[in-house]
């Protein structure tokens, strides 16, 4: 009987080549890399969006009403961890400072309790004493304490 001899090597090579174009090419739904920065920009990225990943939570805030305050200061955060339960109140960690030196502690934690992944709104008061608190201010701080560390800070310049 003869034996049929099938060159392996140049078939191997064929195979491991295709494959590995296309895993190299990025799908369209993923985020794609900012060539100065190297950061990853998704499509729904907010330039407001600050982020914090110390300890085993990763903190989003993006501030919702700035341009247009009524009461209340609205910040949406996203809350991610994969090892703590998320149901702590922000509202009673959370203090919002100006560069004027006035300074409000959080009223609401508007969001649900518990989980490894938490979406909420964190709502200052828009004025203190009957005046807004953003009036000439150009910087906005808000510090959350002691949630998994110490201290987080996120920033904000003002036009």
């Amino acid at each position: 009987m003869k034996r049929l001899i099938i060159p392996i090597l140049p078939i191997l090579t064929l195979i491991i080549t295709a494959c590995a174009s296309a895993v190299s090419a990025p799908l369209p739904s993923q985020p794609q890399a900012d060539p100065v920065s190297n950061e990853s920009i998704s499509p729904e990225f907010d330039p407001a969006t600050r982020m914090d990943d110390q300890g085993a939570i990763i903190f989003e805030v993006t501030p919702l009403n700035l341009d247009q305050t009524g009461e209340s200061l609205e910040f949406n955060i996203v809350l991610t961890t994969h090892s703590i339960d998320l149901s702590m109140d922000l509202a009673t960690t959370a203090t919002l400072t100006t560069d004027t030196g006035v300074s409000v502690t959080s009223t609401l934690w508007d969001a649900p309790r518990g989980g490894h992944h938490v979406e909420g709104k964190l709502i200052f008061p828009a004025t203190l004493n009957g005046t807004s608190i953003l009036d000439s201010a150009t910087k906005l701080t808000i510090t959350i304490t002691d949630v998994d560390v110490p201290t987080r800070i996120f920033e904000w310049e003002l036009e």
